[in-house]
């Protein structure tokens, strides 16, 4: 299928052409850092809005679901209806993403949101506004999609780290600010809780105009077709699911046929999705991404970080409004903490990842903090201190932080530009999903321990206060406190304290799920090219041939494999095959190269999804063949071309790098100034080098494969480790040294004590075993190397043998002289 590219001129200025159209921008021309940021003002302003729509509500809900009438279910499905459309939309708004306009689909998210709002704004029951808040979710699902999506066309994956903490500061300022707004509008008589929704929509307008003048992109016209049946099934798959968790325990049991049939129902809906997938040529989650391992795991990272992040924002609102009686205004003031942990954690690990392009430890880390934040979370009740829920909150702010987008990144870095819209959205629908299932089950576990927590303090007043019941909170109610007596609103405060602390405590295994799953991903060097610059190259290149063949009378089909031609006039010898990896999986969008012994280019090609290239050799003869990508090494062949066509495959090793640290076994102490050598199996030295004053070594562009790494330190033994370099990425190695002493002294014999030469020198171990010989010199000296602590014995010939005990305590130097005398002196 041929492609069409319209240029918009994002990279260069404008100039008059005829008509006046804007002349394109050199393709591949990295944006500067203004371009960037002019691009990505309106871009960031949307995504505030679109996090805004979802905290503005959280400390209003309590108000908002008791004046339209309703309980706990309306109070969760008033946040859940928006995840939920947003989950179910992500993976369609990523599909359109890589099929139409970037911008105007933002636009449209942008709209149906102002739309949305508007209508939430007038609702007149919970069931109606659970309705609006479902097309404000269709639209919040674009604008949290594209805006990663956006930011990976426009930035590499090595530069984006720094751009990454711009968007989670922009998220936790829409966090933390959204509460406070919301605070502040309901604690407003004259504003009222509908102005929650209506506050977004001036900013959703100021973004669509800033959107319109600022950001521009390339866009690929092309015969597309929307697999709406994939689409159709994943939401009815995701809506059931959330269906059952929400009303199990509550409208039925946990056991029960309800369940059964809910569950089923999902079971079929995936299936059928899978199958559509499968079958469908443009499927909305394409299944072969899940083929690289690194994007399911971080898939499935980001469905427990869903819920871990999810539940600690929406139940805040809950438990410092019902559980300690604040105002909606200080329930926003009070989380700061916890957006104040995400906002610093999100910005430093982005410009460190920036400058380091090291991204994992930031994962792991992530996902420990997350958990010890919720463990910790799970302890509090309704009368702890505040500065004990401040640390709790810091602490797993900073985990969500240094988790939330750089899983978004280490999937992005590894997929083709054709691909990224649905790799991105494939992470943010299981984020989405995490998140949605997790309001859902921890709302209805919140109902039903508030409630049994309720029941069981106003027992222990006594009679006259069990007969007041449930006191407002049955059948998930949210009760009025200040319509309470003071014992029993002190019972229902306590019962909250301890309800959301068990939301939090369930949570926790989710966020621990998260680090173990973070532990197994592979981490890759980030790429050092936009994917708008890898696409602009791409068509140049196709563009080319395509010129040429007109000049010379030559039809080609510009494709996505075929993509070079011969020399003018000729039809040409074709050379075809496939671009393998280290591992021998095909690598989409390597560019090929076919050159002349003299060195001049005979055709260019461009590999596709398969890893497989074709191009023209003008007549038979030598020629050489050069292939490269993002991530591996160049390499160049020698190939010998026919009368027939040549199938060639060529190789390409991976950019990998090998660092470590050298450590003492002692205490674990860093080993400045040791030698590091890497050599291969052949015994060639690849690279040398001294470890740092924190122990620390690193050697950048060695080819993959096994081989040893040699230690060597003064006041240690000898350490060589066998190694094997992965095909990308970093690898790491960690050398303890172990202390290694050191024996010398001096052998003298006769009466005058003079030195002894060539006397032979014997250590043996306490086992009886020969440890080394030494041969003294004219000065009479002897010496051994590297011992381990222990006894040994010391036997000296030359004269009458003699022998001597020695004992080395460990490091350093010991003497031990031998005196050799014959039986008269």
């Amino acid at each position: 299928m041929a492609t069409t590219t319209t240029p918009t001129g994002v990279r260069g200025g404008h100039a008059k052409h005829g008509g006046g159209s804007p002349a394109p921008a050199a393709p591949g021309t990295p944006m500067t850092h203004r371009q960037i940021m002019e691009a990505l003002s309106g871009l960031l302003l949307g995504m505030f809005v679109a996090i805004l729509s979802s905290t503005v509500v959280t400390n209003a809900l309590p108000e908002i679901i008791s004046d339209l009438g309703g309980g706990q279910s309306a109070y969760t499905w008033v946040v859940t209806a928006s995840l939920l459309a947003m989950t179910a939309t992500t993976p369609l708004w990523g599909k359109l993403a890589d099929l139409f306009s970037k911008k105007l689909l933002v636009q449209i998210a942008l709209t149906l949101y102002v739309v949305a709002s508007a209508a939430a704004g007038l609702s007149q029951s919970a069931g109606t506004l659970i309705v609006f808040r479902v097309v404000q979710g269709i639209g919040v699902g674009g604008l949290t999609a594209l805006a990663q999506i956006i930011m990976a066309a426009m930035i590499a994956p090595r530069e984006r780290g720094r751009y990454s903490g711009y968007l989670g500061a922009t998220f936790a300022v829409a966090t933390v600010g959204g509460p406070l707004i919301g605070g502040v509008i309901t604690d407003t008589s004259w504003l009222g809780w509908r102005w929650c929704f209506y506050v977004g929509v001036p900013f959703a307008v100021i973004a669509l105009i800033v959107l319109q003048k600022t950001l521009n992109l390339p866009v690929v016209r092309r015969k597309v077709k929307i697999d709406w049946t994939g689409a159709f099934l994943i939401s009815a798959a995701v809506s059931l699911l959330l269906l059952w968790v929400t009303f199990a325990g509550d409208k039925y049991d946990w056991v029960s046929w309800q369940t059964y049939t809910m569950l089923a129902g999902t079971v079929v809906l995936g299936a059928l999705f899978l199958l559509t997938e499968s079958r469908a040529s443009e499927p909305i989650i394409p299944l072969r991404l899940f083929r690289n391992r690194t994007i399911t795991l971080a898939s499935l990272a980001s469905l427990f970080v869903g819920i871990a992040m999810f539940a600690g924002t929406v139940f805040f609102s809950q438990y410092f409004q019902l559980a300690r009686d604040k105002s909606p205004t200080m329930s926003g003031v009070m989380t700061i903490p916890m957006i104040g942990g995400l906002f610093l954690s999100s910005t430093v690990s982005g410009l460190i990842i920036t400058k380091t392009g090291r991204w994992k430890a930031w994962l792991v880390s992530g996902g420990v903090l997350v958990t010890a934040g919720l463990g910790l979370l799970g302890t509090i009740r309704y009368d702890t201190e505040y500065w004990h829920i401040a640390a709790f909150m810091a602490i797993m702010g900073l985990g969500i932080g240094m988790m939330m987008q750089n899983l978004v990144l280490c999937t992005q870095n590894q997929v083709s530009p054709q691909d990224l819209g649905a790799a991105s959205s494939v992470v943010t629908f299981f984020r989405s999903l995490g998140g949605a299932i997790g309001v859902s089950a921890l709302g209805a576990v919140l109902g039903n321990r508030v409630a049994g927590y309720v029941k069981d303090g106003l027992a222990d007043l006594g009679p006259e206060a069990a007969a007041a019941g449930h006191a407002g909170t049955g059948g998930g109610g949210i009760p009025d406190l200040d319509t309470l007596p003071g014992p029993m609103r002190t019972v229902v405060e306590a019962a909250y304290g301890h309800g959301v602390a068990d939301v939090f405590l369930f949570s926790a295994p989710a966020a621990l799920l998260a680090f173990l799953v973070t532990l197994f991903i592979k981490e890759v060097a980030l790429k050092t090219r936009a994917a708008s610059d890898a696409v602009e190259s791409l068509e140049s290149t196709q563009a080319e041939p395509a010129a040429v063949a007109a000049v010379g009378g030559v039809a080609v089909e510009a494709s996505t494999t075929v993509l070079a031609t011969s020399a003018p006039g000729t039809s040409g010898i074709p050379v075809h095959g496939v671009v393998r990896g280290g591992e021998g999986g095909a690598v989409p969008r390597a560019a090929v190269t076919l050159i002349s012994p003299a060195g001049r280019q005979l055709g260019r090609a461009v590999a596709g999804d398969d890893g497989g290239y074709t191009l023209d050799a003008p007549e038979s003869g030598s020629y050489v063949l050069i292939a490269s990508a993002d991530g591996f090494q160049p390499q160049a062949a020698t190939v010998a071309v026919g009368a027939e066509p040549l199938a060639y495959d060529i190789l390409l090793a991976g950019t990998s790098g090998l660092t470590g640290s050298v450590r003492g076994a002692e205490g674990d102490t860093p080993v400045e100034g040791a030698m590091v050598v890497v050599a291969d199996v052949r015994g060639d030295v690849l690279a040398t080098g001294k470890s740092g004053p924190g122990g620390e070594f690193a050697f950048a562009e060695l080819l993959p494969g096994s081989v040893t790494v040699a230690v060597n330190a003064t006041g240690f033994r000898p350490l060589a480790l066998p190694v094997e370099i992965g095909a990308q990425g970093v690898t790491r190695v960690e050398a303890v040294l172990r202390s290694g002493a050191l024996v010398r002294g001096t052998i003298r014999a006769g009466a005058d004590r003079r030195p002894l030469p060539d006397a032979r020198v014997t250590l043996i171990d306490a086992a009886g075993n020969v440890v080394a010989t030494a041969t003294t010199g004219d000065d009479g000296v002897y010496g051994f190397a590297d011992l381990d602590a222990g006894e040994y014995t010391v036997m000296a010939t030359g004269y009458p043998p003699v022998a001597g005990a020695l004992t080395v305590a460990g490091s350093g130097v010991d003497g031990h002289d031998i005196e050799l005398t014959h039986a008269g002196d």
